[in-house]
């Protein structure tokens, strides 16, 4: 029998046409690994965020009037703290634990919304952060979870 045919009544065809092979796009498959180190980096550089923050309270100053007013010591705990989730949950999909893939989806999300209200301070840095995780979120929301994954810890 051709994969064009029917199966016969009773019969079932294969889920995956290739078995041994992992579903999904390699270019999502190669984007979820990516993703896992753009995590790690960007908590790594959270987390020297976090400290130019906290270590003194002059390494950055405010562009423009801005409704969030936090104070850079403030926003230093918020990326530290952030930072060091983030090298975690990278850390957790480089190993291919389904729960980073899943909290890695939650602390980009978080990541881009602590860095909108951080673009008054770098708003460079803050926009390549936010595009970074826009696609940390895209790598890890397109690549196939096959029936091998699901079991799978860590």
């Amino acid at each position: 029998m051709s994969q064009f045919d029917t199966p016969a009544p009773g019969t079932s065809r294969p889920a995956d046409p290739r078995p041994g092979q992992r579903s999904g796009s390699p270019w999502a498959a190669g984007g979820t690994m990516f993703a896992g180190v753009l995590l790690l980096v960007d908590g790594i550089l959270g987390v020297l965020k976090g400290i130019a923050g906290i270590a003194s309270n002059d390494v950055y100053t405010r562009i423009n009037d801005y409704v969030f007013k936090f104070d850079v010591t403030s926003w230093g705990w918020i990326h530290l703290v952030l930072g060091v989730i983030l090298v975690l949950v990278g850390v957790g999909i480089l190993k291919g634990a389904t729960w980073a893939r899943v909290a890695g989806v939650m602390l980009a999300s978080l990541n881009i919304v602590a860095n909108f209200m951080w673009l008054p301070y770098t708003p460079v840095w803050a926009i390549v952060t936010i595009a970074i995780d826009v696609f940390v979120i895209w790598a890890l929301c397109t690549d196939r979870w096959g029936p091998d994954d699901l079991g799978r810890t860590g």
